[in-house]
């Protein structure tokens, strides 16, 4: 091994100040890394086999065995996973380990048919922690930081996951979750909170709430880390938040079937997140065809986990549109960066030919004048096409009568940026529901198949 680099120094001294991570694993040299994940993926794969029945039959039926895996680039030859098989297999049926075993267990909502359920063992909820407690560390937090933690309890994984993880940090969490947003307020001035956990359009909501009380949280709080992830987000957006909150925003990464938040994280560098790829290998595939794409190039991110014990994950399909780099990060860390997620594969809407996520409209509208932040996109069908409108708010400053104007200037600059043609509704200040959780972005009016 070379000599350590400064930066490298730094994030190994702040490490130990952590008492939480392991620096020399996030500036591990990549020939050793790689090492250590051929070694776990070849137990996960050992792990499914033996453990969960669906995962061995699809290996057979691929010809497939755990012999087979012999480097990391044999990862290509194990069969794909999805969320249906979660569904399909529900509660338990991809577990491998018995549920008397196990020490926790998360579940989606289940709003569009039977939730997708996950389990934990011990081991699983100590390395989730630690990850988080990574995590919180690379953007910025340290121990005996005030963490104001607004991700929602209970079965949604965003809650329990950075609590946890800020607690093993050395961290002091204000286990708030969503909602109350005044009080919210009170106890981020009160208790001299340093870093904010949260959505981002909840923090958003937080930030307009507070211009509304007459409370600047830039000066009266001392707020300078936001840990935020959950939905995606646009870079526009990221700016608005800091500027009203006087923190630098962080993007975090993660889903419930994997993990939770805490499979990559940003640093301050903000030029993409370091997924942790001691746990997790990480592939960016072509949607359409399931074949590798190389570094840099946008495709549909596919995690394969390497050291679940209850659910192992193999090339699960997240349905995140990304891109990953493995160019050197300024902090000295090694791990490959994914790069902002953009969407996913079923936020997609194809509007006349055009390809379009919500996060693109999103970074038109966030920033010009006269247009706050919030919106909702309403989507028809129109004999045989469908069709977008675009629900924005008007910022508190503009008046009534230059709604039409402003309509006219938002359908122009989505015209010229992302190429789509859409009739504009402008609202009045909060009339576009506040979300204290996932921002609901799309109105699909469409009919539904039967």
């Amino acid at each position: 091994m070379g000599a350590t680099t400064t930066a490298e120094a730094d994030v190994m001294a702040r490490a130990r100040a952590s008492g939480a991570r392991d620096a020399a694993i996030e500036t591990m040299p990549r020939e050793r890394l790689r090492a250590l994940q051929l070694e776990r993926l070849r137990a996960t794969v050992a792990n499914a086999w033996s453990n969960v029945p669906l995962h061995r039959e699809r290996m057979r039926s691929a010809g497939v065995t755990i012999d087979d895996i012999a480097t990391l680039d044999d990862v290509v030859r194990l069969p794909f996973t999805v969320k249906t098989d979660l569904r399909d297999a529900y509660p338990f049926g991809l577990f491998a380990r018995p549920v008397g075993e196990l020490a926790r267990l998360h579940a989606s909502s289940g709003t569009t048919g039977k939730p997708t359920v996950v389990g934990y063992t011990a081991r699983d909820l100590d390395n989730w922690a630690g990850l988080m407690a990574r995590s919180l560390a690379c953007a910025g937090a340290r121990p005996g930081d005030v963490v104001h933690n607004a991700y929602g309890y209970g079965l949604f994984t965003g809650g329990l996951g950075a609590h946890y993880g800020a607690e093993k940090l050395g961290a002091v969490v204000v286990p708030m979750s969503g909602g109350s947003t005044e009080r919210q307020i009170a106890l981020i001035v009160d208790f001299g909170a340093r870093v904010l956990c949260a959505t981002p359009s909840y923090a958003l909501a937080i930030a307009e709430m507070a211009e509304a009380q007459g409370v600047d949280l830039r000066r009266q709080g001392r707020l300078q880390v936001g840990l935020f992830g959950a939905e995606p987000w646009s870079e526009a957006l990221r700016r608005e938040i800091e500027a009203r909150l006087g923190l630098k925003a962080i993007d975090i990464y993660g889903l419930s079937e994997i993990m939770g938040p805490g499979v990559a994280c940003e640093c301050p560098e903000q030029a993409g997140l370091h997924g942790w790829e001691d746990h997790f290998l990480f592939e960016v595939i072509d949607p359409e065809t399931g074949t590798p794409l190389a570094d840099g190039e946008a495709g549909e991110l596919v995690i394969t986990t390497l050291t679940k014990e209850a659910l192992p994950m193999l090339r699960y399909r997240t349905r995140d549109i990304t891109r990953m780099t493995g160019e050197p990060c300024g902090c000295g860390r090694t791990h490959r960066r994914i790069l902002r997620v953009t969407g996913r594969n079923d936020d997609m809407l194809i509007i006349r030919g055009v390809n379009v996520y919500p996060s693109q409209i999103e970074a038109v509208l966030v920033g010009l004048p006269g247009i706050a932040p919030h919106y909702q996109l309403v989507v028809e069908r129109r004999g045989s096409l469908d069709h977008v409108s675009i629900e924005v708010e008007a910022a508190p400053e503009a008046a009534a009568s230059s709604y039409p104007e402003l309509a006219r200037r938002v359908a122009h600059h989505v015209k010229s940026l992302v190429g789509i043609t859409t009739d504009v509704t402008m609202k009045a200040p909060g009339e576009i529901p506040r979300s204290q959780g996932k921002a609901v972005r799309v109105r699909d009016l469409r009919p539904k198949a039967h």
